[in-house]
């Protein structure tokens, strides 16, 4: 078979992350799908996925990410004995965010679901890095996973990040599923300095950034009147990836699409739309 898929971008290290782009779908098989699939190609909506070539290390993948893999690749799970699986156990319903992974280890190839979401790829040398909980995708073996938790109580309450982060840290390959394009990503390194930002789009920040959750002035009600509120300070020396652009993605799906845009896929519903739509532009009334 000839694959039309391109290679969007490629890390080595012990394995090869490889993130592949179709180039186009075509297996539309009745109207509602192939009038999508074209309303998608207008809108150069691509479907991705993750490729992973195994030469004898080991990945951590999310839980039910797999889609195939090829070769002698054992699968196992990171829960490190007894005490480890306790641990763990504990992180992930306190966290929400499942820490137990599968790990894949051996020759071979491993391709993960495919999505019409985004991918960064980081390659860590002995970093440490805290993200949002639903971003991680897959990692090396050689990186730690864990749960940090919030280092002041405005941040917990306030943040909308909840009292618990996930950590990163270690040398390896880090694959993250980002909300948007990852050229869309403003990637601010900090020395000694303040960053202070409206909303809940930073995603990302390196261990040496300290976060916590301010008034804009100096008494609660005075933040109230400015209009502003409370901000989100990161302090220190390091990095912040912020996504500024999710806020307009967040509204625009939110309000929905007016009536018509897209075509078809907003009139193809249940058996029967098309004729009570049409009584009731010739202003009859519905049964």
């Amino acid at each position: 078979m000839n694959n039309t898929l391109t290679k969007l971008s490629e890390f080595k290290n012990n394995s090869t992350f490889q993130v592949l782009e179709y180039d186009d779908l075509r297996g539309g098989s009745d109207v509602k799908t192939a009038f999508m699939l074209s309303y998608m190609r207008d809108a150069n909506i691509k479907l991705r996925q993750l490729r992973i070539v195994l030469q004898g290390g080991g990945v951590y993948t999310e839980p039910n990410a797999l889609s195939f893999m090829r070769g002698p690749i054992e699968v196992s799970t990171n829960t490190g004995g007894l005490m480890g699986l306790s641990k763990k156990f504990v992180s992930s319903k306190i966290s929400g965010e499942p820490v137990i992974k599968p790990l894949f280890k051996g020759v071979g190839e491993i391709l993960l679901e495919p999505s019409f979401g985004h991918y960064a790829i980081l390659q860590l040398e002995k970093e440490e890095i805290i993200i949002d909980d639903e971003l991680f995708f897959a990692a090396e073996d050689t990186i730690d996973i864990s749960v940090t938790t919030m280092k002041s109580i405005s941040s917990a309450l306030f943040g909308s990040e909840g009292f618990f982060q996930t950590k990163l840290s270690g040398t390896g390959i880090v694959v993250l599923e980002i909300p948007v394009p990852e050229t869309e990503i403003f990637k601010y390194s900090l020395v000694d300095d303040v960053l202070k930002i409206d909303g809940s789009f930073s995603i990302l920040r390196t261990a040496g950034i300290q976060f916590t959750v301010e008034k804009t002035t100096k008494t609660l009600i005075g933040s109230g009147f400015s209009g502003e509120g409370l901000l989100k300070v990161f302090r220190g020396t390091g990095e912040v990836w912020l996504m500024p652009t999710k806020v307009v993605y967040d509204k625009m799906l939110s309000q929905g699409m007016p009536f018509g845009v897209g075509g078809m896929d907003n009139l193809v519903q249940e058996p029967g739309f098309h004729k009570d739509h049409d009584k009731n532009r010739n202003g009859e009334k519905e049964k």
